[in-house]
């Protein structure tokens, strides 16, 4: 049906202005989509595309998983609005994946969403014309995932930070900041699986994820390098005061943490951090991540709910208490 459509759009265009119009616009849309490097990119690039020919400005463009019945915000832009609203589209694009594309936005007024109703057709034609485009979008988006996500936690793995890290390394020296990295442990991680079992210790650290995440800027990086350590590069300050201040709500967070055991029991665990300051001059990644790790360790070695920094380790620190 969509099909039919743009394709009498493309035959009427030859002698209807407005229709030509509706396509030269739809054409500009797919010209622009092919310079996105991303999903995201795309859906900013439609939002501009919207404002620009119909002065939509808010727009939410969603994923929803058809196997798992869930739905995933990729970006969202203006105000809230409800679906429900009177003023309200939104179109489904079929991307022939487990995926399908869902544009949403509202009209401004009631004269709006008359000019929008009478341009609905051109929209869904436009949205019928790119979702090649978006489904090669989800197909990477799925692609990178299965190859760069922790399937635990949902955060970046070792792979991922060994390949990308250096890219904010190089971004951080071009700008002239200093790039902080900090590891992160939970106390007495082995005592957890030896008491409950996996799928606890899961829980566990799918908790840390979340707290890693709330504490931390967008442009700031966490992976999961192995068993309980999450490495967090901190690309959004160069201040060590607010690294530590980072730490210290880090800790105070995951503290407070209660992860369900059974119906009546909880668990409660806390974190150790070690962080060292990244310079281009005298490190490497190599070396930030062993010099994280053993403030880390040395950190531990203090007792619970401790950070240190590389810098503090002290000879009569480096004794093991365990």
């Amino acid at each position: 049906m969509l099909k039919n459509s743009i394709l009498s759009l493309i035959k009427s265009s030859s002698h209807n202005e407005k229709d030509f119009k509706s396509l030269e616009k739809i054409y500009e849309l797919y010209e622009q989509l092919q310079y996105s490097s991303n999903l995201k990119q795309v859906a900013e690039d439609i939002y501009e595309w919207l404002n620009r020919n119909y002065n939509v400005d808010n727009v939410t463009f969603s994923l929803f998983d058809m196997k798992n019945n869930k739905k995933e915000n990729v970006y969202v832009k203006g105000e809230e609005f409800y679906l429900d609203d009177d003023k309200s589209f939104f179109f489904i694009i079929n991307t022939h994946t487990s995926q399908n594309a869902i544009v949403s936005f509202s009209a401004t007024s009631k004269t709006h969403y008359s000019v929008l109703e009478a341009e609905y057709n051109a929209i869904e034609s436009a949205f019928f014309q790119i979702s090649p485009i978006i489904q090669s979008g989800i197909l990477k988006k799925n692609y990178i995932q299965a190859n760069s996500i922790d399937s635990v936690t949902n955060v970046y793995n070792r792979q991922y930070l060994t390949e990308h890290v250096n890219k904010l390394i190089n971004l951080s020296h071009k700008d002239k900041n200093e790039v902080f990295f900090l590891m992160v442990g939970i106390d007495r991680f082995k005592a957890v699986i030896d008491e409950f079992d996996y799928d606890i210790g899961d829980k566990v650290l799918i908790e840390l994820a979340r707290v890693i995440h709330s504490n931390i800027s967008e442009f700031d990086l966490v992976a999961r390098l192995s068993g309980d350590e999450f490495l967090v590069s901190i690309l959004s300050t160069a201040q060590e005061d607010e690294i530590k201040d980072i730490c210290e709500k880090l800790i105070q967070d995951f503290a407070q943490v209660e992860i369900q055991i059974n119906e009546e029991a909880t668990l409660k665990k806390t974190i150790c951090i070690g962080y060292d300051k990244f310079e281009a001059s005298t490190n490497t990644m190599d070396q930030i991540i062993k010099n994280s790790d053993t403030a880390l360790y040395e950190a531990k070695n203090k007792g619970r709910s401790s950070f240190l920094a590389f810098k503090d380790i002290k000879e009569e620190d480096n004794i093991d208490l365990f």
